[in-house]
This record gives C-alpha cells, structure tokens and sequence, in this order.
C-alpha cells in the first residue's frame, strides 16, 4: 500500500462533500498538472491518502481511499488528462495544519512543505504514520 496527499479548495471540493458521496467516492477530476497526473497512474486500489484543505484553513482534515484506479477524467476531452476515484475514509480527531507540519523536523522533507502547489503528492510511510499521529488518528 502507498500514501498520498489530495489538495482541494473546501470552497469548490471539501471534506463534506467527499464524505456525502459515501462509499461510491468521487472522480479526483480537474488535476492539469503532468507530475500529478503520473502520480494518480500510480496509485491502486485500496491506497490511502490525506484529504488537504488548500487555501485559507491549509490543514489535512480527513483520510481517503483510492476507489478506482487511473481512468479518463470526465472534466475533459483532452486524452492526455486521467484521475482516480477516492472515497471517504474517517475525519482526522484533530485537523493537522500546515504550520503544525513546517514545524516537525521529522516532516522536513515532506513533499507538501517542499512543493506546497502540488495538487497530488505521495507520502512516505514515516511522514503518514507522523501526520496521523499529530492528527490523534489511528494510521
């Protein structure tokens, strides 16, 4: 299994929506960026991912799951552009902010505090099982 990051604006896409699309889960669609893109061809079914709100709170909120691998996104024509479908896991006790993962050393190289405008971005192990912990949720 592999972790993942999925950025989203809570006011276009947010933690509640994902949740109110229950297990069938939803097209991670819109993604324009080649490097996010490859990333979703990457992800299997079953891979969990943090739920990020991106622009004004900037904090993970939840954990989702890859419910369908890499397919045509259905926001386009263009062939070149693919998503995955992801489904609601369970909300983090505690949001994780952005600040709060600048400031553990451990999270230093985390793709997120590196490349923060990265839409779609993988996790290691050490840096999942670290946000869940500062989150209060079981990984």
């Amino acid at each position: 299994m592999r972790y993942w990051l999925f950025k989203s604006e809570p006011s276009v896409w947010g933690w509640t929506d994902q949740v109110a699309k229950g297990d069938d889960g939803e097209e991670w669609d819109g993604v324009r960026n080649y490097q996010a893109r490859n990333f979703m061809r990457d992800m299997a079914l079953g891979d969990l991912g943090f739920f990020y709100h991106s622009q004004t709170e900037k904090a993970v909120v939840g954990i989702v799951q890859v419910c369908a691998t890499a397919h045509p996104d259905s926001s386009t024509d263009d062939p070149r552009w693919e998503c995955v479908d992801i489904k609601a896991v369970r909300p983090l006790v505690s949001a994780v902010t952005l600040d709060i993962i600048k400031a553990d050393p451990q999270l230093a190289e985390m793709v997120l505090v590196r490349n923060s405008r990265l839409s779609v971005q993988p996790v290691s192990d050490d840096e999942w099982r670290a946000v869940c912990a500062l989150g209060e949720t079981k990984p």
